[in-house]
């Protein structure tokens, strides 16, 4: 079942520590639209349909990816699209929004988006690997 709008951006508004839910719409948006660009088939398919319709349009018509980015460049590639980001500020964009699709696709499918992405995002989505 998908995650309702306002739950979505309440989580990732706490999260990030927005003052607004436009921020964190914002952020949203933009993460999720990088983050569609290096997701494959069923597992980008399943998260969209856990997510709010308005976010799943984002992920499933993304940014163009040209090869997979490392957490480190996934950070900068968002500062670049959010106007006034840092580095810093970004990474806490990232965690924020992240964290909330973690929520949203819960443990099993988060794992098999994990297996998609280079090493270290799971430390993006909240959900550092155990050893």
């Amino acid at each position: 079942m998908a995650m309702r709008w306002a739950a979505f951006l309440d989580r990732a508004k706490e999260r990030g520590e927005y003052e607004s839910t436009e921020e964190a719409e914002r952020a949203a948006r933009t993460v999720l639209a990088l983050l569609g660009a290096h997701l494959l088939g069923e597992a980008r398919a399943e998260l969209a349909a856990r997510l709010p319709e308005e976010l799943a349009l984002v992920l499933l018509n993304p940014l163009r990816a040209y090869e997979p980015l490392s957490p480190e460049r996934f950070v900068r590639a968002t500062a670049a699209w959010i106007e006034g980001a840092t580095e810093q500020t970004a990474a806490w964009d990232v965690g924020a929004v992240l964290s909330a699709a973690a929520d949203a696709a819960g443990e099993e499918l988060t794992r098999r988006i994990l297996f998609q992405l280079p090493a270290g995002y799971d430390l993006l989505f909240g959900h550092p690997e155990r050893l």
